[in-house]
């Protein structure tokens, strides 16, 4: 396994500080992300007009590319940044892409990043073709160059990421989730991608299959953990700082960590209310009465334990790994994912 040499080491002493920023974690990949930001342009392109046109707005709508960072830093963390790993990650990114075009047709979103959506722009019929454009184009990019390995990688997390949304769709109809369902829907839906990012950064640069074990279980603890505080954010943050009021999820009939919490432990009497309120759709004054409720009965307190549980499992996942600047921006994301407050 190498090393990074001194003249490649970020300042370490950054991530001792109050906070850790997505900007700091980025250092040590800031060329790799210049580069990604080539290939991913490049995978986007095609001969018809309406495409381009389509793809150069989700360009312009240019995200935190976590994605991608997981990829190019756990590649460099195990061994040298190659072609594979920027194909890998163009990968990623593009599949991550088509779901959220996707998923913005499901959710009849009107905005996206702080722009218009694509089916609020075009409709759903392109929305829907655009999102399959994007997917056939991510599998072209590892099939060019016959990466298989990250095509069965990537079939695994759609898979997963579609039963997580269709579980989820089910238990929102009947209002029916315990703790363990909840781990495997956001297991599904978030931490499959983000695992599948870490082994694929990891399977570019190095044939040990220690380590790609290792990157693998440290994605998709930092996907449960990314999840959780994310959920959290729904009663904590405020619409200045999070971009979106709170109690959304409530509003959506949705149950996450805090509020199975609560109405574990609170009384039969309050659980029902709340699960009655939730049912008939909640209003505002009703959504603050259940945000009290979930707060009283240390939902936010339990929901933040467990983040740092498995934030803790992330950080054991990657032990092994030699000292570098990458490693050390990897354990920067752990803070990030669970400190971030948007």
């Amino acid at each position: 396994m190498r090393v990074e040499s001194e003249e490649s080491r970020t300042d370490l002493s950054i991530f001792a500080s109050a906070s850790v920023s997505l900007e700091q974690i980025r250092r040590p990949i800031e060329r790799e992300l210049d580069q990604f930001d080539a290939v991913f342009r490049r995978a986007l392109k095609s001969k018809i007009g309406l495409v381009d046109i389509v793809t150069r707005y989700i360009i312009r709508q240019k995200g935190k590319r976590v994605r991608p960072m997981l990829v190019l830093l756990s590649a460099k963390a195990c061994g040298p940044v190659s072609d594979r790993s920027f194909r890998g990650a163009g990968l990623v990114e593009l599949l991550h892409t088509a779901t959220l075009v996707h998923d913005d047709v499901v959710d009849d979103a009107d905005t996206r990043r702080g722009f218009a959506s694509i089916n609020a722009v075009w409709k759903n019929k392109v929305a829907v073709l655009l999102g399959d454009y994007l997917l056939s184009r991510g599998l072209l990019l590892a099939l060019e160059q016959h990466d298989v390995d990250f095509l069965n990688l990537t079939s695994i997390a759609v898979k997963r990421m579609s039963e997580g949304e269709l579980l989820q769709i089910q238990k929102t109809r009947q209002l029916d989730l315990t703790e363990e369902t909840y781990l495997q829907i956001i297991g599904d839906k978030t931490a499959s991608l983000f695992a599948t990012c870490t082994e694929i950064g990891a399977a570019s640069a190095t044939d040990s299959a220690s380590l790609h074990q290792a990157l693998r279980s440290y994605g998709e603890n930092l996907g449960l953990a990314f999840q959780i505080r994310d959920d959290l954010l729904d009663y904590l943050g405020k619409k200045s700082i999070i971009g979106k009021p709170t109690g959304i999820d409530i509003k959506e009939k949705k149950l996450t960590l805090p509020l199975i919490h609560a109405l574990r432990n609170g009384s039969r009497k309050d659980a029902r209310q709340a699960l009655r309120t939730i049912k008939d759709g909640a209003k505002e004054k009703q959504i603050e009465w259940v945000m009290k409720f979930v707060k009283e009965e240390g939902g936010i307190e339990y929901a933040s334990e467990r983040a740092l549980t498995f934030a803790a499992l992330a950080r054991t996942n990657i032990e092994l790994l030699p000292p570098s600047s990458s490693k050390e921006s990897l354990l920067g994301f752990i803070r990030f994912v669970t400190e971030r407050e948007k």
